[in-house]
C-alpha cells in the first residue's frame, strides 16, 4: 500500500459515492414518498448492493456493510459502508442523512468519504480524505483544518443528534459554552467537524464501525480524534468491537472531546 495509491482510489470512491448520492436524492423526491419496510428504507439496500459490487471491484478485500452483512477473513483491508446513515430521520422526512464509505488497513482508518446529497441548506456536501494528504476535499475543493488546539468556546459548535431539538435547554447546558447544532447522521456530524464546521460531533447511542470509520478517517485528516465513553481512542480490532464500537462517541478537537465526555449526558434521557 502506498499513499499515492490510496489517493488514486479516493477519487474513484468519490465518483462512485456521488452516483449513489443521486439515487438517495431521487428517493427523497419520490412522488409516492420514501419507500420503507418497517424501520428500514428500501433505498438503503439498493445503494449498498451497488457500492459493494463496485468497491470490491476497486479493492478486493474484506467487507463490512450495514445492509448486506460482512466478510472478515483477516485480510489487511476492509471496506466499511453505511449506505444511508441516519435512516430513521430520513424516513421522517429530514434532510442530512449521508452515505459513508471508509477503508480500514490493519484496523486503522486510511480513507473516508461522507456524502450528504440532501442537506437542510439544499446543497449536497461531500467530504473526503485519504492517508498521506495534508488537506481534506470538500466538494472537490481543498480545505485545511487543524482541530488539534481547538477548544470548547462561545464561538464553537457541537454537532448532536436531530432529537436534540426536542430538548434544547439540556443540550445548551451540556454543550456550553459552545452552541449545539442538531442533525441526523453521526457520520455526517463527524465529517462536518473534520471540515471545520464544529469542534465536536457526538452520538449518545451505540454505534457500529460502519457508522464511524469514514468520519474517523476524516477526523484524522484534520488532526482530530474519535473517543468512546471510556475516554480512550476508538479501535476496530475484533468483530465484537466492530459490531459495537462504543455506547457513546465523541469526535473532533481532543480537548473538546475530553471535556464533553466528562459531562452527564444521561440527563438527555430523563
Amino acid at each position: 500500500m502506498t499513499n499515492q495509491w490510496l489517493q488514486h482510489i479516493l477519487h474513484q470512491v468519490i465518483e462512485l459515492v456521488g452516483r449513489a448520492g443521486v439515487l438517495l436524492a431521487e428517493e427523497c423526491e419520490r412522488p409516492g414518498g420514501r419507500r420503507r419496510s418497517g424501520d428500514k428504507a428500501e433505498i438503503d439496500v439498493e445503494i449498498e448492493v451497488l457500492l459493494r459490487a463496485e468497491l470490491l471491484a476497486l479493492v478486493d478485500c474484506d467487507w463490512w456493510g450495514e445492509e448486506t452483512g460482512h466478510i472478515l477473513t483477516g485480510y489487511p483491508f476492509c471496506w466499511m459502508v453505511d449506505p444511508n446513515d441516519g435512516t430513521s430521520d430520513f424516513l421522517r422526512g429530514l434532510a442530512g442523512s449521508a452515505i459513508s464509505v471508509g477503508l480500514l488497513h490493519d484496523g486503522k482508518p486510511v480513507l473516508g468519504v461522507v456524502h450528504a446529497p440532501v442537506t437542510p441548506s439544499g446543497i449536497s456536501d461531500c467530504i473526503a480524505w485519504a492517508e498521506g494528504m495534508d488537506h481534506l476535499l470538500r466538494n472537490n475543493n481543498r480545505i485545511v483544518v487543524d482541530l488539534s488546539d481547538q477548544k470548547l468556546s462561545e464561538t464553537a459548535t457541537v454537532m448532536v443528534s436531530a432529537a436534540a431539538t426536542g430538548k434544547p435547554d439540556i443540550n445548551n447546558q451540556l454543550c456550553a459554552p459552545a452552541e449545539f447544532y442538531a442533525m441526523p447522521s453521526i457520520a455526517y456530524r463527524l465529517a462536518k467537524v473534520a471540515a471545520g464546521d464544529g469542534v465536536c460531533g457526538i452520538s449518545l447511542y451505540p454505534v457500529s464501525a460502519h457508522d464511524v470509520v469514514a468520519g474517523h478517517a476524516l477526523l484524522s485528516g484534520a488532526k482530530g480524534v474519535l473517543i468512546g465513553e471510556d475516554g480512550t481512542p476508538i479501535q476496530y480490532t475484533t468483530e465484537a468491537t466492530m459490531a459495537k464500537v462504543s455506547g457513546r462517541v465523541f469526535g473532533g478537537a481532543p480537548d473538546a472531546c475530553s471535556e464533553l465526555n466528562k459531562r452527564d449526558w444521561s440527563k438527555v434521557f430523563e
